[in-house]
């Protein structure tokens, strides 16, 4: 079955409601932006910053030394090595891609399990890393955060693991494109990644590139959980093709 790109018969009752649950979401982090309730999420979307100049530095080669994440909402990765201009970018890019990848794995059930399971396999490896006790910290925080929200699932009536996933997806999101526009735009920040990177790989208006390929992971996000009516066919379509060949076998089978 070919992709629905036109998005025709967007969208069923199960798409509107996934898309009205991030668009609440999207509310109420603007709503609480400033309040010390996101704070441990916005620290976790700046470890998840820091963890993806850690992965674009081993991907090049090079040594992580250490990562710190601070209490004023800034962070650090000591890396030896490695390729300078593929590593400052991967900050901005990786913490709107980890947004999308808990965005669309919010979506199910079991890619929500898998979600958290790998996210708290990163926890616990950066947790050995965490060069200072903030980052260790929010590292133990989250790791009982999310180990209390998977018993709830699985063992009451609370199942929230999917909003949990979708949340701090989200949240990645939207300080992704906040952290461009405090770095580049509003110039709040005197050094920051795009800063350096623009010195490295000269640029004209990095910013406002910067912010259009973080909001386009965003957009991908909509079109693919628009297009997600065409999956379960194609997945029928496979199981009755699938279960018409076994009988097929089968009955050769027995015929000898």
């Amino acid at each position: 079955m070919k992709p629905n790109w036109e998005l025709k018969n967007c969208c069923n009752h199960e798409q509107v409601v996934f898309l009205v649950t991030v668009a609440v979401c999207t509310v109420l982090i603007l709503a609480l932006w400033r309040t010390l309730l996101l704070t441990p999420f916005k620290l976790v979307t700046v470890f998840l910053h820091e963890a993806s100049h850690a992965v674009a530095c081993k991907l090049t080669c090079g040594h992580v030394e250490g990562i710190q994440v601070h209490a004023d909402e800034g962070g650090t990765t000591q890396t030896r090595g490695g390729i300078y201009c593929f590593i400052l970018p991967a900050g901005y890019l990786g913490s709107s891609f980890w947004g999308m990848i808990l965005i669309l794995a919010s979506t199910k059930l079991l890619t929500a399990r898998i979600a958290a399971a790998c996210f708290i396999a990163a926890l616990f490896i950066v947790l050995f890393v965490a060069k200072n006790w903030t980052l260790r910290g929010l590292c133990i925080g989250f790791i009982i955060f999310l180990g209390i929200i998977w018993i709830l699932q699985e063992t009451t009536k609370v199942r929230i693991l999917r909003y949990v996933i979708l949340f701090i997806g989200v949240m990645n999101s939207l300080f992704s494109v906040y952290d461009i526009y405090d770095d580049l735009i509003s110039r709040r920040v005197h050094s920051s990644d795009a800063e350096k990177f623009a010195q490295e790989c000269p640029c004209p208006c990095s910013g406002v590139g910067w912010g259009v390929i973080c909001i386009s992971f965003q957009g991908f996000d909509i079109i693919c959980v628009s297009m997600r009516s065409c999956v379960p066919g194609c997945c029928h379509l496979v199981l009755t093709q699938t279960q018409s060949h076994f009988h097929q076998t089968q009955n050769q089978k027995f015929h000898l």
